[in-house]
């Protein structure tokens, strides 16, 4: 921060401008970078990792080990203009009930193929919308999860919640399926905004379906929000903060709105001309981060926040933050496996998705073998760089020492690549004295995803990934 005397009389904060003008000649406000929740991003993903490959990785997992489970839910009501995640509409329950029998079948295909004695770390349940799921199907579904992997007396399960597709009796079957956290999607309370993004949410139906969740035992609650999005300024996002503030969520994901219309033609229902620009987006974002910050809770990265006394703060604290396809994590199971079309799966050896058609992936399963279409082998540098790149976006800083230890990398090369971060970033990065440290001072943290992209090997492709703010 800088501060001078104006006239002798007072002092003026003159570094946010200083800093903003830094921030621009850096590129921030014109640069598309990836979200980095996974390395290397699901863009270089290619063919070649196959049911052969998958069942391969998963003989290699250890027995006893504790394993993640993701289950993706590809359906929604109806398509909410603004999200980008390979979703489809349904108003019939028949494709969904046909969809979790093949998910009953790949978890039998997989049982088979998995280790003895494998315990349950996480289990999370995504989409599209799980909670379009009928009571019985839920409670089928957890049901064969639990048996494939036993829970522990730290296991968490996890389910998005749309707050306007749910009742009673789905919540009564969560409930005593064992979920334990909760995730809402909010997005903003503004009408005109929810209008222009294709989401009608009220505050009612939200606050009505937490209370629900928490009169159920429930209390562990995640919550989403978005800023970047049509119409939004400053006084409302500060309205539809202190909303959900008043929600007392434990952890909120502050997600910047991806418009990407060439990827997702839903997009082009939003009108581009109310989108703030990437300068009023950063603006936006820190009047977010700061009511966040004065309501006490502790900042998580690029852009998380939770309750002190919330896992997730206190696995940033102990330096245990962990980066995945759902975000920020305090998950440390080796492996994570993605059930359903187009979900990712996670191994020391490297990633698998499965077929991202629902067709597609349904016929592979019913053939009694994995959807695995494709994927990347880890080779060369990229545990290495997928570490740091992770150390950079979860603690803004890179220990040099443990790179060392864990990958057996010398000082020269680290020294090497700080170099050209640091060269990249002139004013926003500290070497330590030893070379083998490096940290993002508080004015470039913004440049965050920016700086992971300098440790990236890979080529981005053209048009692939959101803007930087």
């Amino acid at each position: 921060m800088i501060w001078v005397k104006d006239d002798g009389k007072r002092l003026q904060h003159r570094s946010h401008m200083d800093t903003k003008t830094q921030l621009a000649r850096l590129g921030l406000f014109d640069a598309r970078v990836p979200r980095y929740t996974s390395y290397p991003t699901a863009t270089h993903f290619a063919d070649g990792v196959g049911p052969k490959q998958y069942v391969d990785w998963l003989g290699q997992i250890a027995p006893e080990t504790e394993i993640s489970l993701y289950v993706h839910v590809p359906f929604c009501r109806r398509l909410c203009w603004f999200c980008a995640c390979r979703t489809q509409g349904t108003q019939s329950d028949e494709p969904v009930r046909a969809y979790v029998e093949t998910l009953l079948t790949e978890i039998d295909i997989l049982r088979q193929a998995l280790p003895e004695g494998v315990r349950l770390s996480r289990l999370h349940w995504g989409g599209g919308t799980p909670t379009l799921l009928p009571p019985d199907a839920m409670e089928e579904l957890a049901e064969a999860l639990f048996s494939l992997a036993p829970r522990t007396d730290s296991t968490e399960f996890s389910v998005e919640i749309d707050p306007n597709e749910i009742d009673d009796a789905r919540l009564d079957a969560l409930a005593a399926a064992g979920m334990n956290r909760s995730s809402i999607g909010v997005q903003d309370f503004d009408q005109d905004i929810q209008k222009a993004i294709g989401r009608e949410q009220s505050f009612e139906t939200t606050k009505g379906i937490i209370d629900a969740l928490r009169a159920r035992g429930i209390t562990s609650l995640n919550a989403d929000i978005l800023y970047g999005l049509p119409f939004q300024n400053g006084q409302k996002i500060t309205d539809s903060v202190q909303k959900l503030l008043s929600l007392n969520p434990d952890r909120v994901a502050l997600y910047g709105y991806a418009h990407v219309p060439w990827m997702a033609r839903r997009q082009n229902l939003i009108p581009t001309e109310a989108l703030p620009t990437p300068e009023a987006r950063l603006e936006l974002f820190d009047i977010a981060r700061r009511l966040f910050r004065w309501d006490n809770y502790a900042e998580i990265g690029i852009d998380h926040f939770a309750r002190p006394e919330d896992g997730l703060a206190k696995a940033a604290d102990a330096g245990q933050l962990k980066r995945n396809f759902q975000g920020y994590t305090d998950d440390t199971a080796p492996v994570l496996i993605g059930l359903g079309a187009s979900a990712i799966s996670r191994f020391p050896q490297g990633y698998a998705q499965n077929a991202s058609g629902t067709a597609q992936y349904q016929k592979a399963i019913r053939a009694g073998q994995f959807s695995a279409a494709r994927g990347h082998v880890f080779k060369g540098e990229d545990l290495l760089r997928a570490r740091l790149i992770e150390m950079v976006m979860c603690d803004f800083s890179v220990d040099g020492v443990e790179l060392r230890e864990q990958f057996g990398v010398s000082a020269l090369r680290l020294k090497s690549m700080y170099r050209a971060a640091h060269d990249a970033f002139p004013g926003m990065l500290e070497v330590s004295s030893s070379g083998l440290d490096l940290q993002i001072k508080p004015e470039g943290r913004p440049l965050t995803r920016m700086i992971a992209r300098a440790f990236d090997g890979y080529e981005a492709p053209a048009g692939s990934h959101s803007i930087a703010t």
